[in-house]
């Protein structure tokens, strides 16, 4: 036993272990894979480990257009953005990517789900090699040419212009507007200072013109202004063609609200998506950490009390029935629940907590006391978490699995 005068310095000298010894670790990581910031090509690129987040700036970024979904699967064609390290051949190549488990997508500066998201809108990815057993192979009728960054199939990150220069604290400033030609030239700037040199952008007669909470048309552009933009056909022909503009504050503000609630309708139909950290089969309590990519407002409302005991889908009567309470239900990687009106087990919550946050994960983890541990119910198995205050109606036929089978 450990006296209680060396007690407090045993406990902070491992305190110190653990942090020194993390940043040693992520220091080893950083210099053991290659990233887009070192460019090393003796490195190889981070390959992901399976019930695990990956490390901080270990993706590589690809920008393209949407051009085919598959939302149910959450995979999708993104075609490659030109840049000045390709050849002739391979341009305009598609990427045939899925979303990883907790992969975040954004939409209008909030949270979203790919079917959110039109085809032809460009975007932002961040982007993982393959895993060693994918052996996909179609990539369209290209004459077998592919681009350079066709293995980079697991995607972790996907949003479009809006998000991307919002989040990075950017503004278009409209340099002119000549509306004969349908051209806008524009300048990127971040804190006042410009970000790279004028680019001119084609005008569509359906470009959308957003003006306080209504549109607005083309004559609403004028010089000076500082606008978001969304664009498609990027490097194509110039920089892309502006599908929607938002010139005000009023503008962008109602764009993410508005997603924000969409967002928040398809989570709460659907259940927060986590993974299950560890199992106690005796005491049937289940531990998930939640993914990122959702509102945080969200997780409040596992706190939330239901006024009546749970009754069925448990077997048995929760231990505490006006405690917060839900149920779990075993997804697939892709998200997609089997039947999750019928297929859910649960009971009373007994922990929150915050946990070490690393890219993908929410930092929120909670411990689920089951009256009934279903086979999906293991260690780094895809679930979603339904919180007795939402309602859980039957999905479309096609976003359940056991409507697939």
């Amino acid at each position: 036993m450990i006296e209680p005068k060396f007690r407090s310095l045993t406990v902070f000298m491992m305190l110190l272990l653990v942090f020194y010894g993390s940043r040693w670790l992520h220091a080893e990581d950083a210099s053991t894979f290659r990233t887009d910031a070192n460019k090393d090509k003796t490195l190889p690129w981070y390959s992901l480990v399976d019930g695990e987040f990956p490390p901080e700036g270990s993706a590589h970024a690809i920008s393209g257009e949407l051009i085919r979904v598959d939302h149910l699967e959450r995979q999708f064609l993104l075609r490659v953005d030109r840049d000045d390290s390709q050849d002739r051949g391979v341009w305009d190549l598609p990427v045939n990517a899925f979303m990883l488990p907790y992969g975040s997508i954004y939409f209008h500066g909030a949270p979203a789900a790919l079917q959110d998201i039109p085809l032809g809108t460009h975007l932002h990815g961040l982007f993982y090699l393959k895993a060693h057993d994918d052996e996909t192979t179609w990539l369209g009728p290209h004459n077998n040419r592919k681009t350079p960054d066709v293995d980079f199939r697991r995607c972790f990150l996907l949003e479009d212009d809006f998000t991307h220069n919002r989040r990075l604290g950017q503004m278009w400033k409209i340099d002119s507007v000549d509306l004969p030609a349908r051209r806008l030239t524009a300048t990127l700037f971040k804190d006042g200072t410009a970000v790279g040199t004028p680019k001119s952008f084609d005008l569509l007669t359906g470009t959308q013109v957003m003006l306080g909470n209504a549109f607005g048309n083309l004559d609403s552009l004028a010089a000076g202004q500082l606008v978001l933009l969304n664009i498609t056909w990027a490097t194509l022909y110039g920089p892309g063609r502006i599908v929607n503009i938002w010139v005000d504050e009023a503008s962008r503000e109602l764009a993410t609200s508005h997603q924000l609630e969409r967002h928040r309708n398809h989570i709460r139909e659907r259940g927060l998506a986590g993974w299950v950290d560890a199992v106690d089969d005796d005491e049937q309590i289940v531990t998930i950490t939640f993914f990122s990519g959702v509102d945080p407002e969200l997780f409040d409302e596992l706190t939330h009390t239901h006024p009546e005991p749970f009754g069925w889908p448990l077997s048995k009567q929760e231990d505490r029935p006006t405690d917060p309470k839900g149920t779990i239900a075993v997804a697939r990687e892709s998200l997609m629940t089997y039947d999750p009106v019928n297929d859910r087990k649960g009971g009373n919550i007994l922990d929150i907590k915050k946990v070490a946050t690393r890219p993908g994960s929410s930092g929120v983890q909670i411990q689920v006391k089951c009256d009934m541990l279903l086979e999906g119910y293991r260690p780094k198995r895809i679930v979603r978490f339904y919180p007795a205050t939402w309602k859980v109606n039957a999905l479309p036929r096609e976003e359940q699995y056991h409507g697939l089978e």
